[in-house]
């Protein structure tokens, strides 16, 4: 999609910039913009157990999702570690699931494997066009008249980032959180539909990949591509906000988010970088991040944002210091201010004082009451 529009700039994973990022950036955090997610995949799970089925299986609550209602869930391994995420639409007839391209077949392959006798049916839809927009101006309103022209509830994904699910807990302290100022949402479109989208947008409404990256890392909004490793518990990017339901029932890796969350911390942290801009450097993915000359971790994503500049997320270890920092690039080091986002000490019971245990011994008679 978009493919032809004039000055598109093709990147690994699908149309990196239109020749401006700046401006596309601005365009799209206004709804005037919308950018094709060729980097996600849809997939399509429906059957009368769906929901309950992936109640059971996730960290999330589906289990009563409405027709319409959005969340997002991810599928942890028995240690608690990130294995898949995804986002969640209801059409009241079919579950639909918004995974990272890199990642939807081995999602659907692992939800296949586990279906066993459940009256539900898996299938990736590499046909459904997603096109990710923000919420408000004139081509968010085209997205949502093109998601509208079919016989079922309008596919249009609502990013649950912008407020602490039900269920959820936040471990950043900041008092007005990025996140809540974006209303990113994700169209899930049809061969037609998404036709009809493109040829009503002028070219100046369209955006880059790049865009929809520097907008969401602005948000501090973690992402299966970028911030999960082999290591990643959902408490280290803050992800408990909106992807993990603390007061649901059992599922896999459940034991683990209840025991780091009410009796230890995570053993990494999340945290927002801002980067010295003065040199045309910009660092990678996987940079390392040094406090003085202690390895602390590694850059996750990397974006120029329209207004803040050069910025980054990184998972840090937990002895991290709460300071600036320096980034080993490439093109040589760069300073970096550090905004936390999830403070070492994250934890629901942090800083609560533990009580002293009482004896279960019965206490011997006061010998000076005898008699």
């Amino acid at each position: 999609m978009f493919e032809n529009v004039s000055g598109a700039v093709t990147g690994e994973t699908g149309i990196a910039h239109f020749g401006d990022p700046f401006r596309e950036q601005r365009r799209l955090a206004a709804g005037e913009a919308v950018v094709a997610l060729s980097d996600r995949t849809a997939i399509e799970v429906s059957g009368p157990e769906r929901l309950g089925w992936l109640d059971s299986i996730t960290s999330q609550s589906v289990g009563r999702l409405s027709a319409g209602d959005s969340t997002e869930l991810l599928v942890l391994d028995p240690q608690g570690r990130v294995e898949h995420a995804a986002g969640v639409v209801d059409d009241g007839t079919a579950t639909w699931l918004i995974a990272d391209a890199a990642d939807a077949e081995a999602l659907a392959a692992w939800l296949t494997r586990m279906k066993f006798r459940t009256q539900a049916t898996v299938e990736v839809r590499a046909d459904i066009v997603l096109v990710g927009f923000v919420d408000g101006g004139t081509a968010a309103r085209a997205v949502h008249a093109a998601a509208s022209a079919r016989d079922r509830v309008p596919l249009v994904w609502e990013d649950p980032w912008q407020h602490v699910a039900v269920g959820g807990h936040q471990y950043s302290e900041v008092v007005d959180h990025p996140g809540a100022s974006l209303a990113w949402r994700v169209a899930l479109l049809d061969a037609d539909a998404a036709g009809a989208l493109e040829s009503s947008l002028e070219p100046a409404a369209t955006a880059g990949l790049l865009a929809a990256e520097a907008l969401r890392i602005a948000a501090w909004r973690p992402r299966w591509s970028a911030e999960v490793d082999e290591r990643s518990l959902p408490h280290e990017s803050d992800w408990l906000r909106t992807a993990v339901h603390l007061n649901k029932g059992c599922y896999r890796g459940q034991e683990t988010v209840a025991k780091v969350h009410n009796l230890g911390h995570p053993p990494r942290r999340l945290a927002a970088l801002h980067l010295d801009g003065s040199d045309a450097v910009l660092p990678a993915a996987g940079d390392p991040v040094f406090a003085g000359d202690d390895e602390v971790g590694h850059l996750t994503s990397v974006a120029r944002h329209h207004e803040d500049g050069p910025i980054a997320l990184a998972i840090l270890a937990r002895r991290a210091p709460d300071g600036d920092l320096l980034v080993r690039a490439e093109g040589g080091d760069i300073a970096a201010a550090q905004q936390v986002i999830v403070p070492a000490d994250a934890g629901a019971t942090a800083g609560v004082p533990r009580l002293t245990r009482l004896s279960r011994r019965p206490s011997a008679p006061d010998p000076r009451h005898a008699g």
